[in-house]
Parts: structure tokens; sequence; C-alpha cells
């Protein structure tokens, strides 16, 4: 496993287990698999409900739980300085720990201010052992970051080989904050899968095209959370350290890059319209 060293001094894995849309029922027996495959980084939210089967999963493994970063993240309806600190301790409760090691504002809407206020104090209480943003494009994220106590440590961002956030990295990086992506494999989209450039280069290591990816992506220093349901894809996607892609196989790769999304933006008006109807 390789890791990342946060703004803090914490340590992260590069590569961890994501738990987005797996089903309340069987992410305990999910997460229980990917520990035993390997994995010691774990990511769910408020959002995706099941954050009581992560926490389920990991006292099933027997592991440690100091051999476990665990991310959550604040959801919108939870905004504010009073609701995200109620639901942080929520959040702590089903996922049975003291502490996580790494808590998100998921969104960048609602009064994402006070929870950020709110994981501050998480941190300074131990709560939390590391804090950050997701889905804050630049623009957001150097307003969030220029008026933070304690700076962000990560973004969670759609990430992936059609958009590589070459654009964020420019803000990102010189202050500190890690890229950890989201949709790693653009669920399939644009052919993912079967990509001529992806397929041809994994070819020569005896790799998968989503191998490839991810390691191009590890590579870019990027902090990866494959999400599948399957044990042998877990496997797989766990087998991206032991091979390294050459200096003009990432070049092929990076012009692969699109420069936008595959699913929405936060700019437009209607998505923002989209969130909103949730409050």
């Amino acid at each position: 496993m390789e890791y990342v060293t946060l703004n803090n001094g914490v340590k992260m894995p590069m590569l961890g287990y994501g738990v987005y849309q797996t089903p309340p029922a069987i992410t305990e027996e999910c997460v229980y698999n990917a520990l035993k495959t390997g994995y010691r980084s774990i990511d769910t939210a408020q959002a995706y409900g099941n954050e009581q089967g992560v926490g389920d999963g990991i006292k099933k493994s027997g592991i440690p739980r100091r051999e476990i970063f665990i991310t959550t993240k604040v959801w919108i309806t939870n905004a504010g300085y009073e609701k995200a600190t109620a639901s942080i301790d929520q959040s702590l409760k089903k996922l049975q720990t003291d502490y996580v090691d790494l808590l998100l504002i998921h969104q960048p809407f609602g009064d994402y201010y006070g929870t950020y206020r709110a994981m501050e104090q998480a941190y300074k209480s131990g709560k939390v052992r590391a804090i950050g943003v997701s889905n804050f494009y630049p623009d957001r994220f150097i307003d969030i970051e220029h008026f933070a106590e304690i700076k962000p440590a990560v973004n969670q961002i759609e990430t992936h080989v059609f958009w590589q956030q070459k654009e964020a990295k420019k803000y990102l990086q010189p202050r500190g904050c890690h890229i950890m992506s989201w949709g790693p494999f653009a669920e399939g989209r644009n052919d993912y899968f079967n990509n001529a450039v992806l397929k041809n280069i994994g070819t020569k290591y005896n790799k998968t095209a989503a191998q490839v990816a991810l390691r191009f992506l590890l590579q870019s220093g990027v902090i990866l959370i494959p999400k599948t349901t399957h044990t042998e894809r877990m496997k797989e996607n766990f087998e991206i350290f032991d091979f390294e892609l050459t200096k003009e196989e990432m070049e092929r790769i990076e012009a692969l890059d699109t420069g936008k999304s595959l699913f929405f933006s936060h700019h437009d008006p209607q998505t923002v319209e989209w969130f909103m109807s949730i409050l």
C-alpha cells in the first residue's frame, strides 16, 4: 500500500474502498470482504445511508480500529453549525467509533460555513483526525480555504481519465490539499472499460483497462476509492501496485482528458436547484 501525508501530518492510504450506492443490507459483508482483501481505508457518507453497515463490517473483521482509515461526509440537510455538530455525533455512533479519520462537507450548498466550523470544533476535540471538502470547484474551494482556521486536507471530486482535474490541481496543490477521486471509473461512461488506449497499455502489463486507469490516477497523486460489491473486483482493483506506467504511457492517457464532467456541473443552475429541492 502507498500512503499520502495530509497537510496536518496524518497518513492516509492512497487506495481505499468506497460504498457509494452500496445497499445498506449488504454493506457489512462488502466492507468485511474489502478489509479481508487488504483495504484499510473505507469511504462512506451520511447520505449513503450505510454508515451502520460500515461500522458493522469493521467490527466483524476483527481488525484493530487504529489500522483502518474511515472517511465520512456531512450531508446538506445537516448543514449549519448546530445540525452538523449533532450529525457528526450520530455518524460516530453508527460507525461505532470514537473518531473518524477524515470528515468532509459533502456538497458546497446550504450553510457550509457553519458546517465547516462544526468540523473544526470536532477536529479540536479529537472526534476527527483531518477535515476537508467534497465537490468544491476551485472558486468555492479558494473561498472556504481562505477563511478556514484549519485548512482543508482533501477535496473529493469527480476525477477519472476523461476528467483529470488539471485546472483544480493548479489551485489545490499549492494550498496543500489532495484530490480524492469519486467515480474513478466514471460509472463506465464513454465506454470506459473498452477504451483502446487503456486496453492497449494493459496488454503490456497483463492488466485490465480498469487497473491501468487506477494506476494512472495513483501515479498522478490522486487518492482512490473505487466501489464494487464483487469480491473478485475488489481484488482486481487492489492489484495496481506491482507495475508502473512509463512517462510515454502517462502522456497517452493524459491526452484522454476532456476537461469536463461526465455527470453534471455544480455551476449549472438546474443542478443547484435540484440540490436546493432536497433542503
